[in-house]
Formats: C-alpha cells, structure tokens, sequence
C-alpha cells in the first residue's frame, strides 16, 4: 500500500493506491459516513467494481444509495449535470456526507463539480477506475462540464476528501482505454522528469500489456508528481500547475473537432497534442527535432497518435484554432502554450501567435 498526501494546509488529503483496494475499501469510507450511509454515483459501465465496493461498505455497517449515469464524454453536459443535482437532493444529500465518484474521469468531473455546488458545497471521495483517471484527473480538484465552446470550461476547483486507487481495475479496461491513459503517465516525464521518460521508454509496453509493477510504479509516481505540483499550485496562480497542460491546448481542439466523442478518445487527443507540442517547438527552433522525434516514436510505438494525421480529424488550421480561442486560460487575448526546451523541460510561452500556430498546423495535415 502506498499513501500519498496531497498537502493543502487544512484541506489536504490522502491518496491511497493498493492492489485489491476495493474489495476492503468501507475500513477507509466508514470515518466519512457518520449517518451509516454513502451516495454511489458510478456509469454503466463499472457494474462489478460498484458490486464489490458495496459489499465492502456493508462490512463495515455503511449501507450505499446508488445513482447510475450513461458512460461517455457526453455526460459531462448540463443536461446530465442537472439530473444528478436533483437526484442527489431527492436523496436527501446533506452537505457533510461524502458522495462516492466510481469511475472514469467523466463520472468524477461531472460528481465532483455537482458538489461543488449542490448546497454550496458536498464532500466528495474520488475511487477512479481508469488509468487515466487514476494518474491524473482524480487528483486536484479541477471539477467540470464540457459547453458547446470547448472541453471543461464550466467548472469550478473542489477538492476531495480521499482517494481510492486500486490498480486492478485496470484489468477489466479495454486496451484502447489503457492506452489513452497512458499518454497522461507520458506526460509527467515530458514535463520536468526526463528520466521517467526514459522509465516509460523501457516499460511502457510492458505496463500496457498488463505487468502490475509497472502499472503500479506508474500511478505511484503520476500521483506523487501531480500532489507536488498542485500542493505548489493549487489554482494555476504560479504557473507551475499550468505544466500540467501539456499537449491538453492542441488536444481540446481535436476534441473539440471530433465533437467530443469516442471517435478521440480524451488520451489520445492528449498524445497527438504533446507530439504536436514537440514538433512546434521543434520547428521554433526551441528543442532538438532528435526528441520531437523521440516523443513521437514512442508514442506511435505503443500505439497512441502521434500526431494530427494520426488521428483522423481533419480540419484546418483555422478551424483548431477556433476552438484554441474558447480555450479557459484566454487571457488578454493571449493563450499560453506549453512547450518544450527538450524532454523535460516544458515551459509556459505566452507570446504564440495562432496565426503561426494555424500555418503549423496546416502543414502538418501530411
């Protein structure tokens, strides 16, 4: 077992990840069910894990009330926002219960951004059960809904009082979902830590092939990385949690491009956006081509999109960075792209101008 705090003076929490969690998890939730009771909201798709975490509240006296959402990046929309609301409410949610987020990152964006605001604020408990979820969105408490302009941009920061990582659930995720949630593992190499680069490198076919070490040294290290940057940083005042971001600008616009469905999946839209990130740092003169090569062959090699073409979304230049101008870290007019020096050693440039972004771009249609 691995305990991981995130450090947020009064606010901070825990992150607990182990092999079989689930199965023994009511010895952590019981503390936060006071009244004997917990919420469950979980999708469709995670039926057996909701099974087992039940059984393991009820060891422990807690007896569950259970919502269930349709899966997808659809739900994450007002629609869906507003009938969770009011489920939660007819359930008689009091502002010191803690609603369990079982899922994916959309079932926790969307349960988390609901407390946030049902009754000016619930607690809430993360238990991801997807890898992308479990290295990166379930830490941190960015909460939120997708608008019609662009991905997240309806939201707010709340923080969970504890998260529940337990690796296996992995094993029931199908490969194309492990592998989009590998880009986020990627990406805290790229950022500031050129070794783990290189540890993904080494054993990122393993992880993705089902070797448990290396899933779980992954999710220790993502999380470990993730807690210091927002302990640092909790609201992207300093920046510093703005290097989260990597490849996230270029990849909403893909998103947004494919209309936020499974034609890109969230990781994938990620990977194409760092390789893209690399290659207009490249091409700036900024980082070698040898490591925009790098990051690109070993993205392509384990079988995410390593580029625009890679995707499949064609559009123009003009069109992506339409959808960059929605962007929520607008400033000014000036949106700050991540970019790279080389392999670990991502920076924030705030002097890109989207006209050259969308030349760039244009040209690398293929």
């Amino acid at each position: 077992m691995t305990r991981i705090t995130v450090e947020l003076g009064e606010r901070r929490y825990p992150v607990v990840i182990e092999r079989g969690l689930l199965a023994h998890g009511g010895e952590y939730l019981a503390p936060l069910a006071p009244r004997g009771r917990m919420i469950l909201v979980s999708d469709a798709q995670v039926g057996a894990h909701r099974d087992t975490l039940e059984r393991a509240l009820a060891s422990v006296g807690v007896a569950t009330q259970h919502i269930v959402l349709p899966p997808g990046e659809s739900t994450k929309s007002w629609p869906m926002l507003e009938q969770l609301c009011e489920q939660l409410l007819d359930l008689g949610v009091e502002r010191g219960d803690h609603v369990i987020a079982l899922g994916g990152g959309v079932i926790g964006d969307l349960v988390g951004f609901a407390c946030a605001i049902v009754k000016r604020g619930c607690q809430f408990v993360q238990v991801p059960t997807t890898l992308l979820a479990q290295v990166d969105s379930s830490v941190g408490g960015k909460t939120a809904i997708n608008a019609r302009a662009g991905k997240n941009l309806i939201g707010a920061f709340h923080q969970p009082a504890l998260v529940l990582i337990d690796p296996d659930t992995l094993d029931t995720l199908p490969a194309r979902e492990v592998r989009a949630g590998y880009a986020e593992v990627v990406k805290y190499g790229l950022i500031d830590d050129a070794g783990f680069f290189a540890w993904c490198e080494a054993h990122g076919a393993a992880l993705l092939a089902g070797d448990a070490e290396a899933r779980r040294h992954a999710i220790c290290h993502a999380v470990a990385a993730k807690a210091r940057i927002v302990g640092a940083d909790e609201r992207e005042t300093s920046g510093q949690r703005a290097l989260l971001n990597l490849g996230h600008t270029f990849g909403h616009a893909i998103e947004a491009e494919a209309g936020f469905s499974d034609r890109v999946l969230h990781g994938e839209a990620v990977a194409a956006g760092m390789a893209l990130a690399f290659a207009f740092s490249a091409a700036r003169g900024l980082c070698s081509a040898e490591d925009a090569a790098r990051v690109a062959a070993h993205l392509r090699g384990v079988g995410l999109p390593d580029g625009l073409p890679a995707t499949g979304v064609r559009a123009s230049g003009a069109a992506l960075t339409a959808h960059m101008r929605h962007d929520k870290k607008m400033a000014g007019g000036t949106l700050p792209f991540l970019l790279a020096r080389g392999i670990g050693a991502t920076f924030v440039d705030r002097s890109v101008d989207l006209a050259e972004v969308a030349a760039f771009l244009d040209a690398q249609q293929g």
